[in-house]
């Protein structure tokens, strides 16, 4: 397979290609040469507005064509690229903005009043062109050039920039192609948000990369799906594990053509083993769970669509990558002992944007120190047991409790505030928020509900908001969260 990676802004992007469209959204189609075109284009314009290498080119919206081609353009510039997502409130996306430096961010009528007044230059998404002339002398990309800063939370409750190299993605990409064995005739369905690695890797580069093409749709829609799956005949999706519940809490009578579809991958967060028998049993197409994280470039253990795949378990360690379990001072632990997932591989992040002290221990040892907590089986699959940190996983987005512990301080009210996960059958977890309040002072839930809302994105915001006259404390007088989910 040519690596993508070897010349990021070429298209077509494979030796071989179907005909037809290699990108396209419900707007817009692009084949090979429409998508080459429109990439040369778009970096050339960006170039007019003072974007070269080394700089880094943001994006702020919705799923569309767009995005992927200014991803591309980016990369023909030399420039690395940032996705924010698009529900993010005003001071949230500040933080990506400023943290990366980011030259310009392209915008749609959403996204541009949500940034209002924050004085970074903003590029209207409708004005792109999509035809026109290309760079004399473009700029490739080298393979340690930072190709993505994707955004992720960190335990201070502060988003961090994972920063993957053009190495890392090209090295991804392969790993993908050997285990999943993609070809020109893969389609993906595109149904996770493009500010995810996982969205970007699994369902638009690795088919571009061999020839392939993507679809994308601006989000999931559970009574449209399987009309679209119908509709475009996709060769595979990857989703999330409350998309899959969903599913299957379809009607019966809902019998969709799936004959296209030659596996479907979930991630970002565990998925019982019920629910995945329960769709292999209804749609007859097989459901491969994987493991990874963005620091890993999105992949590192998959159940095998051809072989045994054991639900319950995250699977095999894909080809190329080594996974070893460690004790907390790092020695390397035997099949069958519990300690921390650990990731050895060149699709190992090169470390946090402006982040030196945290990407020292992250990467400790020579290895990405995931925080979760597992074990490897009888037969070498990966099965995941706990995880060291605090994060809530809610409809596979991640969301740490102390960014939203920080927002309820801000309260003149609160006194103290601890937020945890509790188990949704459909969304994975819903966000539980204790407070007690400050002596004399009174507020209602609705009222810190609304507080909270114009602090932080709405996928972020408690369910429920329980009030307590003093939250639970351990010996050392930390508040003891182990009590406060055993009350849930």
């Amino acid at each position: 397979m040519r690596s993508l990676i070897d010349r990021p802004a070429d298209i077509p992007l494979g030796r071989r290609h179907q005909p037809g469209a290699a990108l396209s959204d419900r707007a817009r189609v692009l084949d090979n040469a429409a998508f080459a075109e429109a990439t040369a284009s778009f970096a050339r314009h960006f170039a007019t507005l003072g974007a070269g290498k080394g700089d880094v080119i943001a994006a702020m919206l919705p799923n569309r064509v767009e995005l992927v081609v200014a991803m591309f353009a980016a990369w023909q510039l030399g420039a690395a690229f940032t996705p924010v997502n698009p529900a993010l409130t005003q001071s949230e996306a500040a933080h990506q903005l400023t943290d990366s430096a980011a030259r310009f961010v392209i915008c749609d009528s959403h996204s541009a009043r949500v940034l209002d007044g924050l004085g970074i230059t903003q590029l209207d998404v409708d004005s792109l062109p999509f035809r026109g002339a290309a760079l004399s002398e473009p700029a490739h990309a080298e393979r340690d050039d930072i190709a993505l800063l994707i955004y992720t939370s960190g335990s201070t409750g502060r988003p961090k920039g994972v920063m993957l190299d053009h190495a890392n993605i090209a090295a991804m990409l392969e790993i993908m192609q050997r285990t999943l064995d993609f070809s020109a005739t893969d389609r993906a369905l595109l149904v996770l948000p493009l500010f995810h690695v996982n969205a970007l890797l699994v369902s638009v580069l690795a088919p571009l990369a061999v020839g392939g093409s993507s679809v994308i749709l601006e989000k999931f829609d559970r009574h449209g799906f399987w009309a679209d799956v119908e509709r475009y005949r996709p060769t595979y999706f990857s989703a999330v594990p409350a998309i899959y519940t969903l599913l299957n809490q379809a009607p019966a009578e809902e019998v969709p053509n799936v004959e296209s579809l030659r596996f479907v991958i979930c991630g970002a967060a565990p998925m019982p083993a019920q629910a995945i028998a329960a769709f292999e049993s209804r749609y007859g197409v097989p459901l491969a769970e994987g493991y990874g994280l963005t620091e890993s470039t999105v992949g590192a253990t998959l159940n095998p669509i051809n072989g045994l795949r054991k639900p319950g378990t995250v699977g095999l360690p894909m080809v190329g990558v080594c996974i070893r379990i460690i004790d907390d001072v790092g020695n390397v632990l035997g099949n069958g002992e519990t300690g921390e997932v650990a990731i050895l591989g060149p699709n190992v992040m090169r470390g946090y944007l402006n982040q030196r002290q945290e990407s020292a221990r992250t990467l400790g040892g020579g290895m990405l120190r995931t925080g979760d907590v597992g074990y490897f089986d009888a037969d070498g699959y990966l099965v995941l047991v706990d995880r060291k940190k605090d994060m809530i996983i809610r409809g596979g987005e991640n969301i740490y409790p102390k960014e939203i512990e920080n927002a309820l301080y801000g309260h003149v009210a609160v006194m103290e505030a601890a937020v945890v996960g509790r188990p949704c059958p459909v969304m994975g977890e819903d966000v539980v928020a204790f407070v007690a309040l400050r002596p004399g002072e009174a507020v209602t839930a609705e009222a810190l509900s609304g507080f909270l809302a114009a602090r932080l994105a709405r996928f972020k915001l408690p369910k429920d908001i329980r009030f307590l006259d003093a939250l639970p404390k351990n010996a050392v007088g930390k508040i003891a969260k182990p009590l406060l989910r055993q009350s849930l």
